[in-house]
């Protein structure tokens, strides 16, 4: 098997000290790919790298800058059976789901390659006679993007495409669940024809993770850090860039809630609760974790629910099937975990609960109350949890029980009952009779709480990505006071 190799200054390379690390399929167990594992002097090597290519890349025309994106864009539409392949072995994605994800990829790259006029300022009124002033919008320099597993051609692209509209050059760090997949995206940037070193890739051996992403946080030439992924390891991305005081966008985890109140449409919120819930086997940041539904209508909710979720099929990703393997066998272990404790605590489970090591069957625990694990941990699988309340005000405070605040979602026919829900709830998304889980690229998204803080996406990205500053032309000849 061919090894994954890094991308440092346009150049392929292994480790400088030629170790690697090895990826196992979640599904058979067999080697997935075998990827260089870079050291400190990698990073070293790559940081230099990035910072020496940003002179030249931040003075490039916007035109330019465009038409590399959008032909990166179309290189990696172009090679979706590639990515299809990659992510089906590397993380036991299912291949509609891997599809979506090359395209909704290539939609972000476009939709940055958009943003290239965009990225300019104001003026602004002076109160010095005689000034013209304005803020202008400029590049940060070296960005070091950090991208997950779980949606990874999405979340690598979504990564690095808006910081190199903006003027800037990129590290992407690999996720060690699918360093392949990663390099993929890396591949497609550098046959579009951008210039050597605006575009790197570092792998890691999971080992070293916590080493490497310390020591590209502390370089000096990186000035902008972005992460998606858990809460747990924001935390520690989060204050290592202040440390250094560098601004960094964090996406985290999330506990969405999909709130369905008395005068729902049953059926559409069923519907959407399938989709936001089990897509992905549940592995995505937005995915429905809780379904909070009002008492008078939550029987009748939960049949249509339950009817529709035993239907799902599960099963080998090869196959055709709606949910594929978890990411890692230990992630079905945690599932059980979590379905064990609330059994245990008085909840029943409605649906499902079977699984076949990393593969596991879309599952519903019903009467779940805050004794149990399930209502507070994220469980970034397919269990699921029902919780019944009594009125619009102990859904709202349901909802809010959480330290996340990602995306949220809720059902109700009355427009002005659903909006003042809508702004009650505490979150950086909601949707209004539609599922947790969405995404387009023009769209500010990010989360509030332990979800993170700022926005990718659009303008907001714009603002993420570049440093305002101010500048003024002025009379020579003005008066001073001394």
């Amino acid at each position: 098997m061919t090894t994954v190799l890094l991308s440092i200054g346009g150049k392929d390379s292994l480790a400088s000290n030629a170790k690697t690390y090895t990826r196992l399929d979640p599904v058979t167990r067999e080697v997935a790919s075998v990827c260089a594992a870079a050291s400190l002097e990698d990073v070293a090597s790559v940081a230099k790298a990035a910072d020496e290519a940003f002179t030249n890349w931040s003075t490039v025309a916007p035109a330019e800058r465009r038409a590399l994106l959008n032909k990166a864009a179309d290189i990696l539409q172009s090679r979706t059976d590639d990515f299809i392949s990659a992510m089906l072995t590397e993380t036991g994605a299912t291949g509609p789901w891997a599809g979506f994800n090359v395209k909704l990829a290539a939609d972000h790259i476009r939709e940055a390659a958009a943003l290239t006029t965009q990225v300019g300022g104001e003026v602004i009124p002076a109160n010095k006679p005689g000034t013209l002033a304005m803020s202008v919008n400029k590049p940060k320099g070296v960005c070091l993007a950090i991208a997950p597993w779980n949606a990874p051609v999405i979340l690598g692209a979504r990564a690095i495409a808006t910081p190199l509209a903006c003027g800037n050059t990129v590290i992407l760090k690999s996720s060690e669940c699918c360093p392949q997949t990663h390099r993929l995206i890396i591949d497609c940037f550098i046959e579009a024809g951008f210039p050597a070193g605006v575009v790197n890739l570092l792998s890691n051996d999971p080992s070293d993770a916590a080493e490497i992403v310390k020591a590209l946080i502390e370089a000096p030439e990186v000035r902008h850090v972005n992460f998606t992924g858990s809460s747990s390891v924001g935390r520690v991305i989060g204050r290592l860039a202040g440390e250094n005081l560098k601004p960094a966008l964090l996406e985290l985890g999330g506990k969405a809630p999909l709130v369905v109140l008395s005068d729902a449409d049953i059926e559409g919120a069923v519907n959407a609760a399938i989709f936001g819930a089990f897509m992905n086997q549940g592995q995505i940041c937005m995915s429905t974790e809780r379904l909070i539904v009002d008492d008078s209508i939550a029987d009748e909710f939960v049949a249509l629910l339950v009817e529709k979720a035993s239907k799902l099929p599960w099963g080998n990703p090869r196959d055709q099937v709606v949910l594929g393997s978890l990411v890692n066998p230990e992630s079905a272990d945690k599932m059980r975990h979590l379905i064990d404790d609330a059994l245990a605590k008085g909840a029943k489970l409605v649906c499902g609960g079977e699984n076949d090591g990393a593969i596991f069957s879309a599952t519903l625990l019903d009467g779940v109350n805050d004794q149990m694990r399930i209502y507070s941990e994220e469980s970034f699988g397919p269990v699921k949890s029902i919780i019944r309340v009594n009125g619009d005000a102990e859904a709202i405070k349901v909802a809010n029980d959480s330290e996340y605040g990602l995306s949220a979602a809720l059902f109700s026919q009355n427009i002005n009952r659903a909006l003042a829900c809508a702004n009650a709830i505490k979150s950086g998304i909601c949707h209004i009779n539609g599922p947790t889980l969405a995404d387009e690229p023009q769209m500010p998204f990010g989360g509030v709480g332990d979800s993170g803080y700022g926005c990718f996406g659009g303008k907001a990205g714009i603002a993420e990505f570049t440093d305002l500053r101010w500048i003024t032309i002025e009379d020579p000849a003005q008066h001073y006071p001394f």
